[in-house]
């Protein structure tokens, strides 16, 4: 007894009633903002760490000579 077309088609339909169109577009407007933004976060984070890191060990050689 598994899912048919049918009812995926009455379930999308019922949403599509409930929210309209234009708050589900809207929904996944805002969900690609936020994957975009936590991408974003994840390369600046990656970055400043390379760079935290390469400021250490530039102060460590300087000391060390």
């Amino acid at each position: 007894m598994g899912i048919s077309f049918w009812q995926i088609a009455i379930v999308v339909v019922l949403v599509v009633l409930l929210f309209g169109r234009g708050k589900i577009s809207s929904l996944m407007g805002d969900v690609a903002k936020g994957i975009k933004s936590f991408k974003k976060g994840m390369s600046d984070d990656v970055s400043s760490n390379n760079q935290d890191e390469q400021s250490k060990s530039d102060k460590s050689d300087t000391e060390n000579k």
